[in-house]
């Protein structure tokens, strides 16, 4: 059986979402959570679906937290908009899947102070420091650089589903048919959909991870071409047909 956690709604902490519950409106709280996950088995799959604007920064850093140290699997479905703090929710699953229609939008938190110029200059350190604890969970799950991603949230970042996957909030677009008809008229085998698209996805993880090569001369390049492409061909081939997966990433 799995366990459904809905992020439908503000995102608020469990004072707020009293509040909330009293005049009948709909919120999302740590303990709303809570309640879901304490809920039967501790290795039962969670799947989180996930349309909301955001709210409470520290209300979803609580919810992250738990969904992060759930025994069970976590799978995130971004079906509308992740944005802000429902954007750092998302980054706590195993798998995070995001339909093709759907989006993340990633910012820098802000709030409404008051006060003296000390009282404003002390409130830009707290949401500096809020900033990085943010990038942190993107951090954690895309592999990027910090300062990247400060940079996107400085610039309110939108991402489309191609642009979540690519940067690395997101693992796969939904519904992408793997099992979809493919004609052939060849002597020759040609590999299936979902062989293809497991490679795409490799190819992409393994682009986020790798480090940039130093520059070698032309001749070492061109032998080291030679001597290493007929081991990596073999690799890839294997991976495409399902003989042995994750090889490519075992490796040196």
């Amino acid at each position: 059986m799995t366990k459904q956690v809905m992020i439908k709604s503000d995102i608020v902490d469990d004072q707020t979402a009293a509040f909330y519950q009293f005049f009948g409106m709909s919120a999302v709280s740590p303990s709303g959570v809570a309640d879901v996950l304490n809920d039967g088995s501790s290795n039962e799959d969670v799947e989180v679906n996930v349309a909301s604007n955001g709210g409470d920064v520290f209300a979803a850093s609580e919810i992250y937290t738990m969904l992060k140290a759930y025994q069970g699997n976590v799978i995130v479905n971004i079906q509308g908009l992740a944005a802000s703090a429902a954007s750092v929710i998302s980054m706590a699953g195993d798998k995070v899947n995001i339909s093709p229609t759907a989006q993340i939008m990633i910012h820098k938190a802000w709030s409404q102070p008051a006060g003296n110029a000390d009282d404003l200059e002390h409130e830009a350190n707290i949401l500096n420091g809020i900033d990085q604890s943010i990038a942190s969970a993107y951090e954690a799950k895309t592999g990027m650089k910090q300062s990247d991603l400060l940079q996107l949230m400085s610039n309110e970042t939108w991402l489309t589903a191609q642009d979540a996957v690519d940067k690395g909030f997101a693992d796969e677009i939904m519904f992408v048919d793997d099992k979809q008809l493919q004609p052939v008229n060849a002597i020759s085998h040609i590999p299936p959909k979902s062989a293809v698209n497991k490679l795409l996805n490799l190819i992409r993880k393994a682009d986020r991870t790798k480090p940039t090569p130093l520059a070698k001369p032309k001749d070492v390049q061109e032998k080291n071409k030679i001597n290493n492409s007929q081991p990596v061909l073999n690799d890839k081939l294997a991976i495409l047909f399902g003989k042995k997966e994750g090889m490519l990433n075992a490796k040196n």
